[in-house]
């Protein structure tokens, strides 16, 4: 028998050229010499076996190494959360934005309020004769973002009557109160009749930073009406009266070492000027308040 060499032109062509061919071979009427069916065949064989092999290891290597995703830029996180920025508000406004009046029963003389400019810049502005009221803002804040909290303020007088341990004294010139949340599942039966009394949930805890006219600077003591809220002195005596006095704090660290454990979330902001206990007069300012991130350690 003669063996004849397949048509090597057929293996050059595409696959799909291929299979219509191997179509031909199968419809009745067509003929064609057993030389060109056998090299048709091989190609036709060898096309599918490479388009077979090519898909299936396309597939494993989808199922075996999945894409990498691209990475999605993250818009940059805020180092601050303004809380009262006065400096924005505009001068002669009743009230900063989302601030309202704290008043408080049986203290009928207010503390008045007012968005005044000082030193070119708006800032809120407290004046008190023998009177007690406040400004709050409500907000949630989780201090595990943003522990820090800074303000700054000024007096241009002290309370000589005041004393941070007696209820006759317990007047400041400025105090920044920041309140703190219940925990939801824990709120305790006095707590529920307050609520159900007053329409809303008394403060799980406070924080007061005041300025006192005689403790020292450091000095925590329990709130003289209520060991829910501690009073922490950040400022004392005369020196920088009249002075504009910045500050920066770790709350969340101040509020450990105040009860002695992790702060649950911010609830509330406050500040007060109050003298409705020594019967004294007095003016002072509240500059801008924010939280801050804590820088990363290196």
């Amino acid at each position: 028998m003669t063996h004849r060499r397949p048509c090597t032109a057929c293996y050059g062509l595409p696959a799909a050229q291929l299979i219509a061919l191997a179509w031909l071979l199968c419809l009745p009427g067509v003929s064609i010499n057993s030389a060109i069916t056998s090299a048709i065949s091989s190609a036709v064989n060898l096309a599918v076996t490479a388009v077979s092999t090519t898909v299936s290891t396309a597939v494993s290597t989808a199922l075996i190494t999945p894409a990498q995703a691209q990475p999605v830029a993250q818009p940059p996180q805020p180092v601050t959360l303004e809380v009262g920025r006065f400096s924005a508000e505009r001068e002669g406004s009743a009230l900063p934005t989302g601030w309202k009046p704290l008043t408080f029963r049986n203290i009928e003389r207010h503390t008045r309020y007012s968005l005044v400019r000082e030193s070119g810049s708006v800032v809120l502005r407290a004046d008190a004769e023998a009177s007690a009221s406040g400004l709050a803002l409500e907000q949630t804040i989780d201090l595990k973002t943003f522990p820090l909290i800074e303000w700054r303020w000024r007096t241009n007088g002290l309370l000589a009557k005041a004393d941070v341990r007696s209820r006759a004294g317990d007047d400041y010139p400025v105090r920044l109160y920041i309140t703190f949340a219940h925990d939801a599942n824990s709120i305790s039966l006095a707590d529920r009749a307050a609520r159900a009394l007053y329409g809303q949930l008394p403060p799980r805890a406070a924080i007061n930073y005041i300025w006192d006219s005689k403790a020292a600077v450091g000095t925590v003591v329990p709130n003289v009406y209520t060991d829910r809220v501690r009073m922490i002195v950040v400022e004392s005596g005369s020196e920088r009266v009249g002075q504009w006095v910045s500050y920066q704090r770790n709350l969340a660290e101040d509020f450990r070492k105040a009860f002695g454990y992790d702060a649950p979330p911010v609830s509330g902001i406050a500040v007060m000027t109050d003298t409705d206990n020594t019967g004294e007069s007095v003016t002072a300012f509240f500059g801008d308040i924010r939280f801050r991130r804590q820088a990363a350690t290196p």
